[in-house]
């Protein structure tokens, strides 16, 4: 028996306009994603994807080939145009999660899903302390045992090598590399079947990137936690990402494991990304 995905997205579309007689049926009139006519951007075409348990799926593309738009729309944070969505902790995976209400999406953001943006202003409140920042997630689970919570975040704070005498200070204090880590506690607070994470190393340190990645690979070895990782940077995905989807215009272009994508690319744009850094 083949094992169930966790994550299942079929035909997950995602466009900003309405479209017209040169773009709605064919798109072959598009300049790259874009409908130079009636100006609609089509940011996310058919992506249709699975993630398995336990598993690191890599998404790779440049910037505006719709990796942050398909990111958002699984968080909910957009809504699609069109596409299907089930996860299995949810409904037992026979549910389409776009079409449910906004209540319903509120609770699987809470119960099921993490998010680390890459703009930690987007995941954290910046003048809460560290702790309330992960507390807050938890309490919209509905969570309501103020000691449980803050042994929680404490015990996740340290998880994210967050020194614990700074527990009460506002992430806004904090370094980028710090920043993220909060994110990471806050996102990890619920036990989240699936993480999701949005470039989070761009903009950091050497150093700092490989600390974050470290902690990164080291929480999903042990919580076995299934994770998307959005990157530009195909080191990043060689090191975390077990399978790798190439995006290109809104397009899944290419996709396999990520030894194989990397190591004999069959798409000329991902050929030309993967020659770009050897």
């Amino acid at each position: 028996m083949l094992e169930q995905p966790v994550l299942t997205v079929r035909n997950l579309s995602k466009q900003y306009g309405e479209g017209c007689e040169h773009c709605v049926d064919t798109q072959t009139q598009l300049e790259k994603n874009y409908c130079p006519v009636c100006k609609t951007i089509y940011a996310c075409r058919d992506v249709s994807f699975d993630l398995y348990r336990g598993e690191i799926l890599g998404i790779v593309g440049e910037s505006g080939s719709g990796k942050s738009t398909l990111m958002k729309s699984l968080y909910f944070d957009e809504t699609i145009t069109s596409g299907e969505g089930y996860l299995a902790d949810y409904e037992n995976g026979e549910t389409n999660i776009f079409t449910e209400s906004n209540q319903m999406k509120r609770a699987i953001r809470n119960d099921i899903l993490g998010m680390v943006y890459q703009n930690p202003m987007l995941g954290l409140k910046m003048n809460f302390s560290s702790l309330s920042n992960i507390a807050e997630k938890q309490i919209a689970a509905g969570n309501r045992h103020v000691r449980q919570m803050e042994n929680r975040s404490y015990e996740l704070l340290e998880r994210v090598n967050i020194p614990l005498h700074r527990s009460k200070e506002a992430p806004k204090n904090f370094s980028g590399g710090m920043q993220q880590r909060v994110q990471i506690a806050k996102a990890l607070s619920n036990n989240p079947p699936v993480l999701l994470l949005d470039e989070v190393t761009t903009g950091l340190d050497l150093s700092v990137q490989a600390d974050v990645l470290d902690l990164i690979k080291q929480i999903q070895r042990e919580l076995q936690i299934s994770m998307i990782v959005v990157s530009h940077d195909l080191a990043v995905i060689r090191m975390l990402a077990d399978r790798t989807i190439v995006m290109l215009n809104g397009q899944i272009i290419e996709h396999g494991l990520t030894d194989q994508v990397l190591e004999d690319p069959q798409h000329k744009f991902t050929q030309q990304l993967v020659y770009s850094l050897l």
